[in-house]
């Protein structure tokens, strides 16, 4: 069992493509139908408007207009966590009230990109945020992304809020982020599809998963493997759905781009560009090795 037991919006969890129609139009018929499946399969949260939900592309008002459809349709019981970071505090704020009247359940908060604030400004960001709503924060810290990473000092201090409740993590710093999990409760959220298993087991709280549009049943069951005790099929189902992370994440392509080939899902928003044939045969065939693996 992990050493963590705080899930404040679950354990496994979907970052959520964000469906377009063929013209580019956000497509909430088919936002309502993935996000019903993926419950159905397993996932016991959603993540909306983050990077995999193409935020950086979507209007204040597309963002909106997504959490309530799919807060319709998967009723009151399934958590959704709204992103809702940007560069710009006074955004992020108003962003955050949006989600919260909107239904979200908690936000996703990035830490400010581009400029590069130092992590005394960091830091007021993110309680600018958590004292403008009434909704739990998962602080998003992606530096390869962003440029600035949330120092693990800065982390302690921000855990000290009540309304600052978990992390996503993307540092690729499993030290650091055992050094917070042992000083703190903030229930820690893999956000990089390789290190899922390893930091579950080191008392992380579940992941935020792009794989998980594709395969939600097979995320999962790593970590149900891992909780029944069976660490030896944990660390087998982990290397089974290796190929097709690989694949998916870590090929050059953004996870937005590979997802929406594989389940011919619509297109992606410019700058992104869709996967030419290549890459879409061999995500295909990443995925076809995974269900005769697994079948």
């Amino acid at each position: 069992m992990t050493s963590h037991t705080t899930r404040p919006f679950g354990r496994a969890l979907c970052a959520m493509i964000t469906p377009f129609s063929a013209s580019g139009d956000l497509d909430l018929d088919a936002a309502r139908r993935h996000a019903t499946g993926l419950v159905a399969d397993g996932c016991d949260g959603l993540v909306l408007s983050g990077t995999t939900g193409e935020s950086p592309t979507t209007t204040d008002a597309e963002k909106t207009a997504l959490l309530r459809a799919v807060r319709e349709a998967v009723g009151d019981s399934v958590p959704l966590v709204a992103g809702v970071g940007s560069a710009d505090t006074r955004h992020t704020v108003r962003l955050a009230q949006e989600a919260e009247a909107a239904g979200a359940d908690g936000l996703l908060v990035v830490t400010p990109y581009y400029s590069r604030p130092p992590q005394t400004a960091v830091e007021a960001h993110f309680l600018r945020v958590a004292e403008a709503t009434g909704i739990g924060l998962m602080l998003y810290d992606i530096p390869g992304r962003t440029g600035t990473r949330i120092e693990p000092a800065t982390l302690l201090r921000l855990a000290e809020h009540p309304r600052v409740v978990a992390v996503k993590d993307c540092s690729y710093d499993l030290s650091a982020a055992t050094k917070v999990m042992t000083r703190t409760s903030l229930a820690y959220y893999s956000g990089c599809e390789e290190l899922n298993l390893p930091l579950y087991a080191l008392g992380g709280a579940g992941y935020v998963s792009t794989v998980a549009n594709v395969i939600p049943r097979r995320m999962r069951a790593v970590l149900d493997a891992f909780d029944a005790g069976d660490t030896t099929g944990a660390a087998r189902l982990n290397g089974l759905t290796a190929p097709l992370v690989e694949a998916l994440m870590a090929r050059g392509l953004p996870g937005t781009v590979t997802v929406k080939a594989l389940l011919d899902a619509g297109p992606v928003r410019e700058p992104l560009q869709p996967a030419d044939r290549e890459a879409v045969d061999g995500l295909r065939a990443a995925y076809e090795e995974l269900l005769a693996a697994t079948a």
